[in-house]
């Protein structure tokens, strides 16, 4: 077990490290500089992921619609989550196919310079490869964040952040730590726009 978790800490710290590399550093303030942008001029974002992804998801706009750093009183921001109601996920998965789930709701509130934000650790994903596609077509902006070689997701949205990684937890645990790290970016300058 000792040398598991050893390797686990050793893989994610590996991980971590390449975030460090120039090329993602790019990407990074790209996503900080649209997250920005769009809720700045009164857009909203909307975020999804599929499996454990969408517990992310929720996770990361919860941190937005209330706050994420607890010394810091500031008005709700518009990241809402299209995976966080299991009445309408049940009935849409029923009624017109799981794979339809977040591009149904998309389709209801999405309007031109909104922002979709995506998690899927393999990018395979049917359903967020059908809600990225739809967010094209109402001419939203996109990011996707994903895992491994990209999968089938890889070029379908504006900017794709693909963390180096097989390993699911790790693919995971990093979009987290990206999130979080991203949020924080977009918070501040959004706190010192509106001061």
């Amino acid at each position: 077990m000792i040398k598991d978790f050893q390797y686990s800490v050793q893989e994610t710290i590996k991980i971590k490290k390449k975030l460090l590399n120039k090329k993602f550093i790019i990407i990074i303030n790209k996503i900080i500089n649209e997250i920005y942008l769009t809720i700045k001029n009164g857009n909203k974002v909307y975020i999804c992921g599929n499996g454990g992804s969408a517990a992310d998801a929720q996770h990361l706009a919860t941190e937005f619609l209330v706050r994420l750093n607890p010394k810091k009183n500031r008005k709700a921001y518009p990241l809402i989550c299209l995976s966080g109601d299991p009445t309408y996920l049940t009935a849409c998965g029923n009624d017109f196919g799981f794979v339809n789930i977040f591009k149904r709701s998309l389709e209801a509130v999405g309007k031109k310079k909104d922002l979709l934000i995506t998690l899927s650790t393999s990018g395979n994903s049917k359903n967020i490869i059908k809600v990225i596609k739809i967010a094209k077509k109402l001419q939203l902006k996109t990011v996707a964040f994903i895992g491994n070689s990209g999968g089938k997701s890889k070029g379908l949205s504006d900017i794709d952040i693909i963390i180096p990684s097989r390993n699911v937890a790790r693919i995971q645990e990093t979009h987290m730590f990206l999130g979080h790290n991203i949020l924080n970016e977009v918070e501040k300058k959004l706190i010192k726009l509106n001061n």
